[in-house]
């Protein structure tokens, strides 16, 4: 049970060791009382481009750890309690093996929960094992034909194993130390547990969820890919089986997480019965900007310093009923073709774990409503896809792309300064024509007023690319609040982010997490 003391500063130029000193001081212990210390937490407080500074919390082990915490009277010491992964194990194998559909974040971390807990889980994914995919996808971005069957959307590790593997949440749930911390178990690097917002990087997150996959299946369950779930038969009110690739498989407990491009899945579910509601997402364009740029506009003259890492920035500004922001920000990253269906032209943004490429990107999107579309998801579907073909239509298979002067105030977009990244290339085009022109005037209006948040940020030189059409699911399935299942069907769990309850890897693999855990008690 480790002290954490909070709140400990330092200059990019000062040691780390400097930040033990100053815990210990607080703590009023001596360096020799101490057992072990560490950074727990870090982060770079730039509020103040003359004075940026790096802000830890310090993790102390020692004797008497209660009554020193104590004795301190600060309130920036805690004592931190490290709850064991204790998962419970069933003590007959289930008559009938739970079933996962899809292996992103929130499939991956059901199967691993349900693995230890010995109920052998069979997971149904549509898309190839990582290595096949990588190889899909490498050859896709170089001009190569799209694999509908293997692309940045469906696969091992789901949309997110081409991202930058990004860590934060806003969800506060004791569920992400677990997962923080199975990830570097499984490969991810050690900064991960102590950087502020971390990141595991495309890179090595293809090797993690390989990992993954691998301790699933050394504890009996099994990873079925290539295998798309194509019926759910469901009589009185509950699962008796799922069909897949012409098999039927019996099944009374099947988590349903197919990720928010599974536009298919979610036609034959309402087939089914199963209710459906709109939920809000937002559509736009990728940014991208000099990554030296960023880093001076956040870090002063501490840029380049290499105590500091490649600079962040989250955006919004609002303009009437919707909202410009910034989202999945990459810094030194790259714009990716993502289309998952051919005559399409979807992006997405993608990090190694160095950062180091030359431009940094981010999705710049306006928030649309499911009153936009009268609460009607699929109606909410067929907005993205029309964007998505638009978009394929203005210049075949390379995306269309402005400069930002252009995008604002006409002419031809001259690309000098900042390249475009989009590894099939781009055109010149008019990208108010791409989207209704209510979305054009929310992200016009956006660029100026973030350009006052993060100087530079609408420089004339940088780059938009669109569209950006997958930053959430436009489909929530309706649960219930307690039980995790689809209202009306008894064994039915929608999870994560393509059924509406996630946003990202921490919370989706979080909520695959808390669905294991509901088909878990009823396995007991």
């Amino acid at each position: 049970m480790p002290i954490i003391v909070s709140e400990i500063k330092i200059t990019p130029d000062e040691p780390k060791e400097l930040a033990f000193e100053k815990a210990f001081s607080v703590l009023k212990v001596k360096s020799s009382e101490v057992k072990n210390a560490s950074i727990s937490k870090i982060s770079v407080d730039a509020r103040h481009k003359d004075r940026v500074r790096l802000v830890c919390s310090v993790a102390v082990e020692c004797e008497n750890e209660e009554k020193i915490a104590a004795k301190a009277k600060s309130k920036n010491v805690v004592l931190r309690k490290i709850s064991p992964d204790e998962i419970p194990v069933l003590k007959t194998e289930p008559k009938l093996r739970p079933v996962i559909i899809g292996f992103g974040p929130a499939g991956m971390f059901a199967g691993l929960y349900l693995a230890r807990a010995g109920a052998k889980p069979i997971i149904f994914e549509r898309g190839a094992k990582v290595e096949q995919r990588t190889e899909a996808v490498e050859n896709y971005w170089k001009g190569g034909v799209l694999n509908e069957k293997a692309n940045v959307q469906f696969g091992e590790g789901g949309a997110g194993t081409f991202s930058d593997g990004k860590l934060t949440t806003r969800i506060n749930d004791p569920r992400c130390d677990f997962i923080i911390r199975e990830f570097e178990k499984h490969g991810a690097p050690v900064e991960i547990l102590s950087k502020a917002k971390p990141h595991i990087g495309t890179d090595m997150l293809r090797e993690v969820v390989k990992n993954i996959r691998e301790e699933i299946v050394s504890l009996g369950g099994e990873v079925r890919f290539l295998t798309k779930v194509d019926d759910i038969c469901i009589k009185n009110g509950r699962i008796l089986s799922v069909s897949a690739e012409g098999m039927e498989f019996p099944a009374e407990n099947v988590i349903i997480a197919a990720g928010h491009s599974a536009r298919d899945t979610f036609a034959m579910l309402r087939e089914k019965g199963v209710l459906m509601e709109a939920k809000p997402f937002s559509v736009g364009v990728r940014i991208e900007h000099l990554q030296s740029d960023i880093n001076r506009a956040q870090y002063g003259d501490f840029a380049g310093h290499p105590a500091l890492w490649a600079a962040e920035y989250q955006l919004s500004h609002h303009v009437g009923d919707r909202c410009a922001y910034t989202f999945c920000m990459c810094p030194g990253g790259y714009v990716v073709p993502s289309a998952d269906r051919e005559e399409a032209i979807v992006t997405n943004g993608m990090s190694c774990f160095a950062r180091d490429g030359k431009n940094a990107n981010s999705a710049l999107v306006c928030s649309v409503s499911s009153e936009d579309f009268g609460g009607d998801p699929f109606k909410a579907m067929a907005f993205q896809h029309e964007i998505e073909k638009k978009a394929f239509e203005m210049g075949g298979a390379k995306a269309p792309a402005q400069t930002v002067g252009a995008f604002l105030n006409g002419g031809i977009s001259r690309f000098g300064k900042v390249e475009p990244t989009y590894a099939r290339g781009v055109t010149d085009e008019n990208l108010a024509k791409l989207f209704p022109e209510e979305i054009t005037s929310v992200i016009r209006t956006g660029l100026s007023a973030l350009d006052r948040k993060l100087h530079g940020f609408a420089d004339p030189e940088a780059v938009l690319t669109g569209p950006e059409t997958r930053t959430s699911s436009p489909v929530r399935i309706v649960r219930n609040s307690e039980t995790l299942e689809a209202i009306g069907i008894e064994g039915l769990y929608p999870c994560a982010e393509g059924a509406g309850y996630a946003g990202g890897i921490m919370s989706a693999a979080a909520d695959g997490i808390r669905c294991a855990e509901m088909v878990l008690k009823k396995l007991m």
